[in-house]
């Protein structure tokens, strides 16, 4: 099973990267996100206990979120592979997530990491804004949430680097060009 990680800054462009990926490859997106909320909505006893630290303004613990992904991928057996989005963002979550799969006889295939510039990060946020009418792509928000991504992701990023997993693309181009980059790295773990 090919099993992806995409990292990128918020405006990185791993939104649209990461539907370019599911779409040549029939991978099924696991998105954190998303997943909190189908399984708070669903009721289920890790979405009601999501739900409590939600609640509480806390943050979910990393075995509520394992055990949710964990969920998920058991039910995507049928994809050819799976895209975590937003998950894992600290190395304590991807040593989690790495247990996880070696317990299913799955491995991380590859990480893709969006690099770009922050000023183009900031530049296309900005934009983003202004065309979508989301509040947090303002300039003190856009600035915070990069700072908490540098923050987080880059032990991170040298943890997949050392394991040899980390392909490290620019992010800068056209969306083609950039999906290219990806699909040689993809292609070379495939």
């Amino acid at each position: 099973m090919l099993n992806i990680i995409i990292f990128g800054a918020p405006g990185s462009g791993k939104g649209t990267q990461s539907e370019n990926l599911i779409k040549k490859y029939n991978l099924a997106h696991i998105s954190t996100g998303d997943v909190l909320r189908a399984e708070m909505k669903n009721g289920t006893e890790l979405g009601k206990l999501a739900e409590g630290y939600i609640s509480k303004g806390q943050l979910v613990p990393d075995d509520v979120v394992i055990g949710m992904l964990a969920n998920v991928l058991d039910s995507k057996k049928d994809a050819s592979g799976v895209i975590f989005d937003g998950f894992p963002r600290t190395i304590a979550q991807g040593e989690a997530l790495e247990k996880m799969l070696k317990e299913r006889g799955q491995d991380v295939s590859v990480v893709v990491s969006l690099e770009v510039d922050e000023p183009e990060l900031i530049d296309r946020l900005i934009k983003r804004g202004q065309q979508s009418g989301r509040s947090d792509d303002n300039l003190e928000t856009i600035k915070s949430r990069l700072d908490v991504y540098k923050n987080q992701t880059s032990p991170l990023k040298e943890h997949y680097k050392n394991t040899g997993k980390l392909a490290s693309i620019k992010g800068v181009g056209t969306v083609e060009e950039i999906f290219g980059l990806i699909a040689e790295a993809v292609d070379k773990v495939k």
